[in-house]
């Protein structure tokens, strides 16, 4: 019987994902510089296995990140009425945890963020919003009522 990873230790396992490729590491080395497997790394990112306080406080050093940046935008359950455990618009903006988590997310930031025209940055952005629009409202054509 396998049990289904809790939702917060899956996302704080992909936010280190992220943040590993997006500094070039590998698991290996992220492994060694905490003195565990790669295979260990691995369930650290799928959720699989929960990270410690102190592994996490780790992880961040390495990965020059504070530790709170790999709680941005988790789930969580509303206190006393409000926002979600201190996390606002966790719904909304779970789909770009995950999308970014991907190696295409992932190739496709680090080659905006060497764009340094505003401009040229402004129009790629118009246009993928353009291209997604197109293909909702194909979507929408196909899809029956």
């Amino acid at each position: 019987m396998s049990k289904e990873p809790n939702p917060i230790d899956r996302h704080v396992g992909n936010r280190v994902r992220m943040q590993r490729i997006l500094l070039g590491m590998s698991q290996e080395k992220l492994g060694e510089a905490l003195g565990i497997t790669f295979q260990q790394v691995q369930k650290y990112e799928k959720g699989v296995n929960r990270i410690s306080a102190s592994r996490l406080q780790q992880i961040a050093l390495i990965l020059n990140a504070p530790p709170s940046f790999f709680f941005q935008n988790a789930p969580g359950k509303a206190v006393n009425g409000g926002d979600p455990a201190g996390f606002s618009e966790v719904a909304s903006s779970q789909y770009v945890v995950d999308s970014l988590s991907t190696s295409e997310g992932l190739q496709l930031n680090r080659a905006f963020a060497r764009i340094s025209e505003p401009k040229t940055r402004k129009r790629i952005v118009e246009l993928v919003a353009t291209i997604a629009d197109q293909f909702e409202t194909m979507k929408d054509k196909t899809s029956p009522p």
